[in-house]
């Protein structure tokens, strides 16, 4: 991506490029082991027109540091090498199958007099392994969440299918990649929860728990408003991963037609003179179309155990989401979709209504939307719950924050720090820019707050994360 900022007062701009991704590929070394069939190693390779001696070239680079690396420490092989002019990130997902990710560093184009060509400057600091490391392990994870293992896929039909299955899903996947988007919030991959008060979160669980008993083949339910998660009956990895789908890829895809005023039509049946507003955003668009398809997307959950497969029906009333996942050895019929339908809908249609009125209500208690007194991210490792106020919008596309990229750096480094001990502890930083940042890390949690006092001391930042703590966090302990 390129951004051109006008620094220079005669006119000539500097040409600023943020990462991008050069190549990214998934290869086997015990795969073509003899000499002259190296290419069979690799099951898979972006951008597919790169000549087949260089993919082998880079392949056999990658597959030698992972190799050298491995004599220093057997057990924990590179997983990053950094030059000049890229990154390139090394992931093991499963025995023997690595996946690399190859990122051009962020670079600065400078023009010279006289015609010269322009001077290209590298930023090689301003890419936090930590990131893209946790980029690199999502792709497969997503992959996994719509295809299962690499070795199941080996198991069913050889190399042949899992070429397959990896050319069908990475071809799409990477041109949703956004490198430049990516910040701490990717490290973490938590979920951000919808605070409900006891009543109407026990209205949720007795509606899951009535849907459950009346349609038996309902084997996991999970139920989010606002793209926040009120209630999940999956275990938390898979939740995490079904989460970024839905927040990131198929919600966005339907919210922009739906504030048109297009895609949520009042329904003409009335359920106690209610019009229900619910609809399928997997599966048939239209249930009265005698040409509806009755195909829903399949996942895989619980790969490391029982490695189940699942239809995955996702249901949606105004800002209420359901989520319903039936084994995929069940063939879902158009009886079933019009039962689910008639159940839901009304009841989902109420819900979403009460849970919008005590939205409301507190809203207006805590006064109307400005400016957050304070700016931070939290994160609990336990839960995966994770809450920024940094954030105005996070997607797969787009990261818009309130703060400059350099504090984004700055945390993501906290971060870094944070990784290496088990200790909890603090970190204080002053910025450049006189802004502070504070990390701190206390059983299992993490909190990062950004200051903007420009005269003040460390006591009194201090005392005020305190303040934020007391305000924001009253219920959680944070070690002082």
């Amino acid at each position: 991506m390129l951004m051109i900022s006008p620094r220079m007062a005669s006119g000539m701009q500097e040409k600023q490029y943020t990462p991008s991704l050069l190549s990214f590929f998934v290869y086997n070394p015990s795969f073509g082991s003899r000499e002259g069939e190296e290419e069979k190693k690799i099951l898979f390779y972006h951008p597919s027109e790169v000549e087949k001696n260089e993919k082998i070239r880079n392949v056999g680079l990658c597959e030698a540091i992972v190799q050298f690396t491995r004599t220093f420490c057997p057990t924990k092989p590179a997983k990053s090498l950094h030059t000049q002019k890229n990154r390139q990130f090394f992931f093991e997902a499963e025995d023997s199958f690595w996946i690399v990710m190859v990122v051009r560093n962020p670079m600065v184009e400078k023009p010279n007099k006289d015609g010269r060509p322009p001077t290209i400057e590298y930023q090689e600091e301003e890419i936090l392994d930590t990131v893209y490391g946790a980029v690199l392990r999502e792709c497969y994870s997503m992959y996994k969440l719509f295809n299962g293992t690499f070795g199941r896929a080996m198991e069913a039909g050889g190399v042949e299918l899992l070429m397959q299955k990896l050319d069908k899903f990475f071809y799409r996947y990477l041109q949703t990649l956004h490198l430049q988007s990516c910040d701490l919030l990717d490290v973490f991959g938590g979920i951000a929860f919808f605070p409900l008060d006891k009543m109407t979160y026990l209205k949720i669980q007795s509606f899951v728990n009535r849907v459950e008993e009346s349609l038996s083949l309902i084997k996991y339910t999970a139920f989010l408003y606002n793209d926040q998660l009120i209630w999940s009956g999956l275990e938390q990895d898979d939740m995490r991963i079904l989460y970024k789908y839905l927040t990131t890829s198929l919600f966005p895809r339907h919210s922009e037609p739906e504030l048109a005023g297009r895609d949520s039509p009042l329904r003409p049946e009335v359920a106690g003179n209610l019009l229900h507003y619910g609809r399928f955003l997997t599966g048939p668009a239209n249930l009265k179309d005698p040409e509806a398809k009755f195909r829903f997307p399949r996942i895989f959950v619980n790969t490391e155990d029982s490695y189940e497969e699942l239809h995955l029906i996702v249901y949606k009333a105004m800002s209420a989401a359901v989520c319903f996942m039936i084994s995929a050895s069940v063939e879902l019929t158009r009886e079933f979709c019009e039962q689910l339908d008639g159940l839901v809908g009304p009841q989902l249609t109420l819900l979403a209504s009460d849970i919008c009125e005590q939205y409301n209500v507190n809203r207006r208690i805590s006064g109307p939307d400005k400016e957050p007194q304070f700016k931070f991210i939290y994160f609990n490792h336990m839960n995966l719950a994770e809450k920024s106020t940094i954030h105005m919008r996070k997607t797969a596309s787009v990261s818009l924050t309130s703060v400059h990229p350099d504090l984004m750096k700055i945390l993501g480094d906290i971060n870094c720090d944070f990784a290496r001990v088990d200790e909890d502890e603090e970190i204080i930083v002053k910025a450049m820019t006189d802004y502070w940042v504070v990390g701190k890390k206390s059983d299992q949690r993490e909190l990062y707050v950004i200051l903007n006092q420009k005269n003040a001391n460390l006591i009194e930042v201090n005392e005020e994360v305190k303040r934020l703590c007391a305000t924001q966090f009253n219920n959680i302990f944070f070690l002082d």
